[in-house]
């Protein structure tokens, strides 16, 4: 009797193997097809993402056509400042009335609201080029890492180290003529030549520290020896706080290049990083962004 019911246990068992082989060998239990990626329609008229790490590109929107760039020019400022040989972050650099003239000269620009005589520091110019966008930082910058005799030498001087490292990084398509994006008719670059840009920018552990910061107050020095507590200076970038693993980099706007914004973002180990240049306004440029992160980081 026990030796009936062990062999029909066999049986079953063998039943049961066999039903799922032929199961598998017709394609029964296969698994469902992954559902493809959406690539995203953004608003921005160009657009490009790719994967920091490895360089591998991951979107493309006219990512090659020349456009104006509005204040993430300041990335490539930040970089050629970074780039000085014996660099000392903490040298002081007095503020000049040129700086403030050019601010109202231009229709009240982006500024870090820099005092005429106050010494600020290196670092801390660096800070106001980036959070507030400050056109004033980057004349401080530009007059102080220029050569030459005269302050216009100067600016020139510096405006030429931009380009030069444009030509360094292979970018065909790049030209500045200022140091903050307030264009003179030839200040250009593409969304593929920016985010090569900000990439490389990014290896600095300085310029690191300085896109992801939010808010930062800086102490500077008066002309008379005193210490004055400026306003604090916040980061423009809609994504840093809003978007998880936001680490940068830049936002841009004006009338010709409407509303631009580089992005960098880590998750899981992975950084991907993209520009989007003439958005149509400054809540689509960060919506456009966030799009083309989400899409990257699936990919």
């Amino acid at each position: 009797m026990k030796t009936g019911i062990k062999g029909v246990r066999v049986r079953r068992a063998a039943a049961v193997i066999i039903t799922a082989g032929a199961m598998f060998a017709t394609g029964a239990l296969t698994a469902a097809p992954a559902t493809a990626l959406t690539v995203p329609t953004i608003a921005a008229k160009g657009g490009y993402v790719m994967n920091n790490g490895t360089g591998r590109t991951l979107y493309t929107k006219a990512a090659d056509t020349r456009r104006s760039t509005g204040s993430t020019t300041k990335i490539m400022t930040a970089k050629v400042v970074l780039s000085q040989p014996n660099l000392n972050l903490d040298a002081k650099v007095t503020i000049q009335k040129a700086y403030s003239d050019y601010i109202v000269q231009n229709n009240w620009a982006s500024n870090a609201k820099l005092i005429v005589g106050d010494k600020v520091t290196v670092r801390q110019l660096l800070y106001g080029l980036m959070l507030p966008s400050g056109c004033d930082a980057a004349y401080a910058l530009a007059d102080k890492f220029g050569s030459g005799t005269t302050r216009a030498a100067r600016v020139k001087s510096f405006i030429g180290k931009m380009n030069k490292q444009a030509r360094d990084l292979g970018l065909a398509n790049t030209h500045f003529d200022s140091f903050d994006g307030i264009g003179r008719g030839a200040n250009y670059s593409t969304p593929r030549d920016l985010t090569k840009i900000a990439s490389s920018a990014m290896k600095n552990s300085t310029f690191r520290s300085v896109v992801k910061t939010r808010s930062y107050t800086a102490k500077t020095t008066t002309k008379t020896g005193g210490t004055r507590t400026m306003a604090p200076w916040t980061n423009t970038n809609p994504l840093l706080g809003t978007y998880t693993g936001a680490i940068g980099v830049k936002t841009g706007s004006g009338p010709e290049a409407q509303y631009c914004l580089v992005f960098a973002a880590t998750r899981d180990g992975k950084t991907v990083i993209g520009t989007v240049l003439a958005s149509t306004s400054s809540t689509n440029r960060a919506s456009d962004a966030k799009k083309l992160m989400d899409y990257a980081f699936r990919r």
